[in-house]
């Protein structure tokens, strides 16, 4: 029996050390940066400057969506599916509702722009985005299409008691893996709102 019991601890102490390593190696990657305005709470008013995203469009609920672009978007900056130089991979993905499903987006790491980027293979394209002003809430927990309403809301709910006016749809974020622990993750909610009213 105590043998056991010492096999056991093992294994869980194994277990914690890889989810350990995995937790640090996703707080590791490069984050876009942004200047907070105003912060209230999980509230941020950011300010964003221009960036370059590798985009798929999926069909299908939110979750489908996430599973069948991270293939191609990891193939792009793996360099699995195109020739050239592999791209750092950066946090976080996000997701945004499109008419016909769902955008999701890898963030190209700081100061790559479309002319110095390898072109893509497939449906990825690369895009520009402009310096943006963005209302965004964080929270922990589990990447359920419930917890991402219910946070929605509260953010819509607080942009609109700030007298702020929002540009476009709620995007998503996740900045770990699917290996990280629910309550070490950290998810957000963002829209655009306008400039200073």
């Amino acid at each position: 029996m105590g043998k056991v019991l010492i096999a056991a601890a093992v294994v869980v102490t194994a277990a914690a050390v890889v989810g350990g390593a995995r937790v640090w190696a996703s707080q590791d990657v490069e984050t876009p940066a942004y200047q907070v305005e105003a912060a209230q709470g999980a509230f941020e008013v950011r300010q964003y400057p221009a960036m370059v995203a590798a985009q798929v469009d999926r069909q299908g609920d939110r979750g489908a969506a996430v599973r069948a672009a991270f293939s191609p978007l990891a193939g792009y900056i793996f360099a699995k599916d195109r020739p050239g130089e592999k791209i750092a991979m950066t946090a976080p993905v996000t997701q945004e509702p499109d008419d016909n499903g769902w955008t999701v987006s890898f963030i190209m790491p700081e100061g790559r722009t479309l002319a110095d980027l390898p072109t893509p293979a497939g449906d990825v394209t690369l895009v520009d985005i402009p310096p943006r002003r963005m209302a965004a809430m964080s929270f922990s927990g589990r990447w359920t299409d419930a917890r991402f309403q219910q946070h929605s809301d509260q953010l819509l709910a607080w942009v609109t008691a700030q007298g702020l006016t929002t540009i476009g749809d709620v995007e998503f974020a996740y900045y770990n893996d699917p290996f990280t622990p629910a309550f070490m993750r950290r998810n957000e909610v963002m829209v655009e709102i306008s400039s200073r009213q």
